[in-house]
C-alpha cells in the first residue's frame, strides 16, 4: 500500500537521546529548554527575529486573528485546508472568499480590492503547496486600505522569495509542523511576526494569558507545545537539508512522467521564487478523468488525496459566494504520493498506472 505521504522519522537513537534528557529533567512542558532551543534554531535557519512554537497550525491562525483584534470580515481564499476558513469562523469573523489564480492556485490579488468593504479588517491568504502568493501586491492593497495581513504558510518550510524567507511577509505568518508536513514535530506549528509587541502578546496568549505566576494579561488559551514534540523537531532539523534535496529530486522524477500526461501542475507566477516542492498536485481536464485515475491508483493500492476538495466557499457554515475557478480546480486536482523514503521505481510505478488510465500506453 502506498499512501499519499509517510512521515519522516529520524534515527530512533537520535530521538531517544533527547528523551533521556527529558526524563532526567522531568520538565515535560511549559516552555521547556528544548522548546526554546527549537525556536532559536528555526529563527536562525529562516533568519527571522521572532518565532513562537505552538501546539498546531490551526491554533497559530486563531492566535493571530485574536492578537490582531480582527473583527467583521476577513478576505480569504476558498482553496486551502479547512482550518484556514474554520479559524476565521471560530473567531467570530466572516470569511469573504476571493477566487484564485488559475496558475498558482493562490488567492488572485487582482480581485481582492473589489471585495473590500467597510467591515473588512484583514486578508488571510494561503501559500498553496509552498508556492508564494503575490505578496507585494497584497501588501500594497493592505497598506492602501489599512488592513492586516495573515499568511497561512503551513506548506512553506524552506520557501523563499527574492532571497528571503516567505515567512517575513505580512503582519503574521503561521506554520504547521504536523506529521504529514515536510518538516514536522509530530504535532505542532509556529507563529512568525516582525513585530516584537505582537509576538510578546501572542506569547502570553498561548499560555492562558499568564503574565507572571498569578497575573493574567487578557484572555488566553493553551497553545503551548511539549518537550517531546520539540525534541522531534530538533532531531528532524538535523536532516532538513537532506529532506529538502530528496523532495526536490522526487518532484523532478515525477515531472518527467507528468509531461507525458494530460494534466497540469500549479506554478509560481512571480520571478524570484524558490519553493520547496513539498507536494505533487496534478490537475485533470475534467473531474471524470480524475475519478478514473483515482480508481486506477486505488486498484493498485495507491492512495492519493484530493487536496483541496471541496472548495471552501461551498462549506455549509459559510455564506455561499461564487468562486468559479476554485470550484473547478478543487474537483479536478489530485495530490500524488510523495515521501522521503520513496524510490524512483515507486514513482515510476505510480506514473505508469496514471498513463495507462489515460490510455497513453
Amino acid at each position: 500500500m502506498i499512501n499519499v505521504t509517510k512521515p519522516y522519522l529520524p534515527p530512533k537513537e537520535e530521538y531517544t537521546q533527547f528523551i533521556d534528557e527529558i526524563w532526567n529533567r522531568c520538565w515535560l512542558t511549559n516552555n521547556g529548554p528544548l522548546v526554546n532551543e527549537l525556536e532559536v534554531v528555526l529563527k536562525d535557519y529562516f533568519q527571522l527575529n521572532h518565532l513562537l512554537f505552538v501546539s498546531n497550525g490551526t491554533i497559530a491562525i486563531q492566535l493571530a486573528i485574536k492578537a490582531l483584534d480582527l473583527k467583521g470580515e476577513i478576505i480569504t481564499t476558498p482553496f486551502s485546508y479547512i482550518a484556514t476558513t474554520s479559524s476565521i469562523v471560530w473567531e467570530n469573523c466572516k470569511p469573504v472568499f476571493v477566487d484564485i489564480d488559475q496558475k498558482s492556485l493562490n488567492i488572485n490579488a487582482d480581485l481582492i480590492e473589489s471585495a473590500i468593504t467597510k467591515k473588512t479588517s484583514a486578508i488571510l491568504a494561503t501559500h498553496v503547496f509552498g508556492i508564494p502568493c503575490d505578496v507585494n501586491k497584497i501588501e500594497s492593497i493592505a497598506q492602501k486600505h489599512g488592513l492586516k495581513v495573515i499568511y497561512d504558510a503551513a506548506h512553506c518550510f524552506g520557501t523563499k522569495f527574492n532571497g528571503k524567507s516567505i515567512l517575513e511577509y505580512g503582519d503574521v505568518s503561521t506554520m504547521s509542523f504536523h506529521a504529514t508536513k515536510l518538516f514536522h514535530t509530530v504535532e505542532g506549528g509556529a507563529i512568525i511576526s516582525n513585530s516584537p509587541d505582537l509576538i510578546f502578546k501572542m506569547a502570553k496568549m498561548r499560555n492562558f494569558g499568564h503574565d507572571g505566576p498569578a497575573k493574567f494579561s487578557g484572555v488566553g488559551v493553551n497553545g503551548k507545545n511539549s518537550e517531546f514534540h520539540a525534541a522531534m523537531g530538533l532531531v528532524n532539523f538535523r536532516h532538513i537539508d537532506e529532506i529538502l534535496e530528496t523532495r526536490k529530486r522526487h518532484f523532478f522524477q515525477y515531472s518527467k512522467w507528468i509531461k507525458k500526461m494530460d494534466v497540469e501542475m500549479p506554478q509560481p507566477i512571480m520571478e524570484g521564487v524558490e519553493w520547496n516542492y513539498a507536494y505533487i498536485p496534478v490537475i485533470f481536464p475534467t473531474e471524470e478523468k480524475l475519478l478514473k485515475a483515482e480508481k486506477a491508483l486505488h486498484d493498485h493500492y495507491i492512495y492519493p488525496r484530493r487536496y483541496f476538495y471541496p472548495s471552501l466557499n461551498k462549506l455549509e457554515y459559510v455564506d455561499e459566494q461564487p468562486c468559479l475557478i476554485s470550484e473547478s480546480i478543487s474537483k479536478r486536482i489530485l495530490c500524488l504520493p510523495i515521501f522521503h523514503e520513496m524510490s524512483d521505481s515507486t514513482i515510476d510505478l505510480i506514473a505508469r498506472v496514471l498513463l495507462r488510465a489515460q490510455n497513453y500506453e
